[in-house]
């Protein structure tokens, strides 16, 4: 299945998995909408995708965890680019500490950020995907959204909570053509999982960004009529 010519919203999109994989997907021909926090880091990843592989690249600031701020962002980019095929849920956020120990705003922000940020953009893209009759949304889960941990609490609920709306959403769609799919790596080697003090170990054999990209590729050109409910991806790097 080609992608080229196909549009993508990607959440996250300055740094880590989100900017990888919006590398991957230009290589592709993809036109892309990007979306994070850095005006800075989304000017220089779309004066870069631009020249080098003449696609449209539309850009989009917004904290996505504010739902006025997420629906902006995605309202602003269907229209300057036109059209949604691929919405990649990407953007994210990371700390741990024992449950009675975490401030609760900390908690909380977790949650309003990993689900109701993923929420609020998906609910803002899909009228377009309906009215196209077609797409593909992928939400970037993780292993620690079907194994709970210690020091996890927040963390793990806010991911078990992504693969749960992702199978409800995917049973509600999947008429209208739209695939829905939970991705599901363990630790990345992105700036997130440093400042998250998550164990990084040896650098070589650690699951890099580009190698979650390969797998968002991987569903998206799966045939129309495979649907899947969540893939993982581990590191072979020994926690």
């Amino acid at each position: 299945m080609t992608l080229h010519n196909q549009t993508a919203i990607i959440t996250g999109a300055g740094k880590g998995i989100g900017k990888a994989t919006a590398i991957a997907l230009a290589k592709e021909g993809v036109n892309l909408g990007l979306v994070a926090r850095s005006r800075a880091d989304l000017e220089s990843l779309q004066q870069e995708l631009s020249s080098t592989y003449g696609i449209k690249v539309s850009i989009a600031t917004a904290d996505i965890s504010n739902r006025a701020e997420a629906g902006r962002a995605v309202e602003t980019l269907i229209k300057e680019l036109g059209a949604l095929d691929i919405l990649l849920n990407n953007a994210g956020t990371a700390q741990f500490g024992k449950l009675v120990e975490m401030d609760p705003d900390q908690w909380e922000q977790i949650i309003q950020t990993n689900l109701m940020g993923t929420y609020y953009v998906t609910r803002a893209a899909l009228p377009t995907m309906i009215s196209q009759n077609g797409g593909s949304i992928i939400n970037i889960a993780s292993t620690a959204g079907e194994r709970g941990f210690a020091t996890g609490s927040a963390y793990c609920a806010s991911k078990f909570a992504v693969i749960g709306m992702t199978e409800a959403l995917m049973q509600e769609v999947r008429k209208s053509n739209i695939r829905v799919t939970a991705l599901t790596p363990s630790t990345v080697n992105t700036e997130l999982a440093a400042k998250a003090g998550l164990p990084i170990g040896d650098e070589d054999r650690m699951m890099q960004a580009e190698d979650v990209a390969e797998l968002i590729l991987a569903a998206l050109k799966l045939p129309q009529r495979v649907f899947l409910k969540t893939a993982g991806i581990w590191t072979t790097n020994p926690q």
